[in-house]
């Protein structure tokens, strides 16, 4: 890997730097409705000069670069310094755009691409059921057959943001008689379609940040034929495809949240010394910058091979089993930092930063649950990448 920095590559630091000089944003972006224009500007603006939906082509609303290893690295060191988003992390763009770019028909391509990578509309997951969670392929939500159409019964649990998505992206079971893994349909759905209940579900993290919990129930939900992605029965190998993206999306900025850590480190003080004083919370400090620049480095291993059309590998299998505990352990530094305001949140007088770091290290916490737990991870990567034998299974009686 060479990261040598050329003239070429100066000036392109320098660009992004007046950039970002000249136009950066105020406020937060995020999935809440009052804060839709300012997200969707933003994006537009991105996309605009090229940092934002780079590589993605412009006939789908990108803006059309080729893939340069160097540039997104200075990309992404000079926004995190300047403590500005490059973009949005969200299910749509991380998950399903790339997603489309693999297996989607080129209406679908043309219709769904630019204004998710715009953020004008919102997208979640239905995956996860009551009793459909690491085995994912047991899922039970069916769609029956009417015409042209399809009709969704069935329920959807622990869908991240549906109470605020306008679009879901959806495993169901279209072939009642084909084998567990080859009857699944992997289907785009309208959140606003008759027959849809989204009833949010309360978390330990209560109503902080965008990230809420819902149980999505469907009665009758008609959707057309023509909205399944690929072909018909084959959405577990294209599901396969958005879990990948999934894994990846979990290593992207954890020098960011780094770097507002070290932030907080600077301002908080502890009997009027700052903490980044304190040797011991330093350490942490410093150890947790090794972890983070590993991920990094880590990141654009993963980004050459896709680069050079080869598999990542194990690489690949274990981002979402390390950096889901690291930024974890980052925001329990933060909250002991802080010491009893660590425990504030929803607002209160002398709440940090608006409770991100209590909303981080809940939301993280979940998510070493989430999207396969590590446990499962860990056997993925012990099947999958090293090749052991998978756990005998209990003999029948």
């Amino acid at each position: 890997m060479d990261l040598e920095f050329d003239a070429r590559y100066d000036a392109f630091r320098e660009q992004v730097r007046e950039f970002l000089a000249h136009n950066k944003p105020g406020g937060a972006i995020g999935m809440a409705e009052g804060r839709a224009e300012h997200r969707i500007q933003w994006l537009s603006l991105l996309i605009e000069h090229g940092y934002w939906a780079r590589t993605i082509p412009k006939e789908y609303g990108g803006y059309g670069a080729e893939p340069d290893l160097l540039e997104t690295v200075i990309m992404d060191e000079e926004f995190n310094k300047a403590g500005v988003p490059r973009g949005m992390m969200a299910q749509g763009p991380s998950m399903l755009v790339p997603t489309l770019l693999t297996h989607g028909s080129e209406e679908q391509r043309e219709r769904w691409i630019a204004p998710t990578m715009r953020g004008e509309v919102m997208w979640c997951q239905g995956y996860s059921e009551p009793g459909s969670g690491s085995d994912l392929a047991s899922l039970q939500t069916a769609a029956r057959e009417d015409g042209d159409d399809f009709l969704i019964n069935g329920q959807k649990i622990w869908t991240s943001g549906a109470d605020q998505s306008d679009m879901c992206f959806i495993l169901v079971r279209t072939e009642p008689d084909a084998k567990k893994h080859e009857g699944i349909s992997y289907i785009l759905l309208p959140m606003d379609t008759p027959g849809i209940e989204v009833q949010p579900l309360r978390t330990m993290s209560g109503d902080i940040g965008d990230n809420s919990f819902n149980q999505v129930l469907f009665s009758d939900v008609r959707v057309p034929k023509a909205n399944v992605v690929g072909a018909r029965g084959e959405g577990w190998k294209i599901a396969n495809t958005t879990l990948k993206h999934e894994r990846s999306s979990l290593n992207a900025n954890a020098e960011g949240t780094w770097m507002r850590l070290a932030r907080l480190m600077k301002k908080e003080t502890i009997n009027g010394v700052p903490a980044i004083a304190s040797p011991v919370y330093r350490d942490r400090l410093m150890r947790l910058q090794a972890r983070a620049l590993s991920m990094k480095h880590h990141g654009m291993r993963m980004l050459t091979c896709n680069l050079k059309g080869e598999s990542s590998g194990v690489a690949g299998l274990i981002v979402k089993l390390q950096n889901c505990q690291l930024s974890f352990d980052m925001s329990a530094l933060a909250i002991d930092v802080m010491g009893e305001l660590g425990a504030l949140y929803d607002h209160t007088k002398y709440e940090r930063e608006r409770g991100y770091w209590q909303a981080h290290s809940m939301f993280s916490l979940g998510l070493i649950i989430g999207g396969g737990t590590a446990q499962i991870q860990k056997n993925i990567i012990a099947e999958r990448g090293l090749g052991l034998p998978r756990e005998p299974k209990p003999a029948k009686a």
